[in-house]
């Protein structure tokens, strides 16, 4: 074969080859359907865990009366360095693509927060990311080895990824805060009793931050919903303002976990 043209080939496989890289980049980011709010996946994907969970994704504290993370022996600690250190493993499950998915999503707390999520080596206290039943974290630091599962079949999203690890920093869901509603009005008839604990307000510190309606940590419209359309969630004043977003952690997300930690 002609050199010109075995060179011609190259370059046409190196072009074909970049850009798959380059979609396949954007796919981390971009994965989960466009109109589909972040708390209709998770919901939709721990339906029928086995887990018993809190608020759709919250573990069921073992060694807690109730969900409650307001004091630093549920916090992360911090190094010499000012760096709080969150050690982790990956279930090898994961294929390398899902590894990416996770891997960036961490990266956006290096490069905004004093968080680090560090590969474990032989620390006591860890977050063990599974392939298990649903998209669900403990609150706060448990102690020990503690799961965060993310299922491969529908919790492998960017955003999903940095709420579960929000969760595990000590977040709550931001409807859930205690003045919720000055900002949000939950719509009870369209809650079913048994379900009515997942939209309970917990004593949150606040950090004198701004009600964000833009979070990775609320809710989206039909929450828990019992009839089809209906929300369960509604912004107030103005009840066009849009929560449940899907894609990653807000502004205010960043500025409350610089706060919390110090950073």
């Amino acid at each position: 074969m002609d050199s010109r043209a075995s060179f011609s080939i190259l370059l046409l496989l190196v072009g074909i080859s970049q850009a798959l890289m380059e979609q396949r980049l954007e796919d981390l980011f971009e994965s989960m359907p466009e109109k589909v709010d972040i708390t209709s996946k998770i919901l939709e994907s721990n339906n029928g865990s086995t887990e018993l969970l809190i608020e759709g994704d919250l573990v069921f504290p073992k060694t807690r009366n109730a969900l409650f993370c307001f004091s630093n022996n549920c916090f992360w600690n911090k190094n010499v360095n000012n760096i709080v250190e969150v050690p982790y493993t990956v279930s090898g499950e994961f294929s390398f693509y899902d590894r990416s998915v996770i891997q960036n999503a961490m990266a956006t707390f290096h490069t905004t927060t004093c968080i680090r999520f560090v590969p474990r080596s032989s620390q006591t206290n860890y977050l063990s990311i599974e392939n298990k039943d649903g998209c669900y974290s403990s609150l706060g630091r448990i102690g020990g080895k503690q799961v965060v599962s993310l299922n491969r079949y529908g919790c492998v999203y960017y955003g999903t990824v940095q709420h579960e690890l929000n969760h595990a920093l000590g977040f709550y869901h931001e409807q859930t805060r205690s003045d919720r509603d000055q900002y949000v009005k939950i719509n009870w008839e369209y809650i079913s009793p048994d379900m009515a604990y997942n939209f309970q307000k917990q004593n949150t510190n606040n950090q004198n931050t701004s009600y964000d309606y833009s979070s990775v940590m609320h809710y989206g419209r039909t929450a828990f919903s019992t009839q089809s359309g209906k929300e369960t969630i509604t912004p107030i004043p103005d009840a066009t303002v849009e929560i449940g977003q899907r894609q990653e952690l807000s502004n205010v997300d960043i500025l409350r976990i610089n706060k919390l930690y110090g950073c």
